[in-house]
This record gives structure tokens, sequence and C-alpha cells, in this order.
């Protein structure tokens, strides 16, 4: 039987103030400390950005889109 990925998902907020929601395998203390190794090495931070970098070390992540639905 195949090993079951497990994926937290989390709210973010870069510099543009732009918020997504990103999938990632990664739990939050984890992604705290990939987050301050990112800011450490960029001046301005952007989440697309911080995506790249989380693929680049191994990491699975993403962007999840969310839009409104109206009826």
């Amino acid at each position: 039987m195949a090993k079951r990925n497990t994926y937290h998902y989390y709210r973010i907020y870069d510099d543009r103030e732009q918020f997504n929601y990103i999938r990632t395998s990664l739990e939050e203390q984890e992604l705290r400390k990939m987050l301050k190794q990112f800011e450490k090495k960029n001046q301005e931070y952007y989440n697309t950005d911080f995506l790249t970098f989380l693929k680049e070390r191994g990491v699975t992540a993403g962007l999840i889109e969310v839009t409104n639905v109206y009826y």
C-alpha cells in the first residue's frame, strides 16, 4: 500500500499585502523556519517567490486559488 501524504493548509500574506492559501507537506514550525531562511536572503517577500524557494528545497507546496460562488 502506498504511503499517504499529509498536507497542511496555511493563510499567508506577502509584502504586496496579497493574501493566499498554500498547501504544503511542512508542519507549521518547519514552515516558519523556512520562511526565516527565505527572508534573510530576500529584501521583499512575495508568495510565489516563497513557493519557488520551498520547491527548490524539495518541499511539496502549492498555491490554492479560492473563488467566490454566487447563486
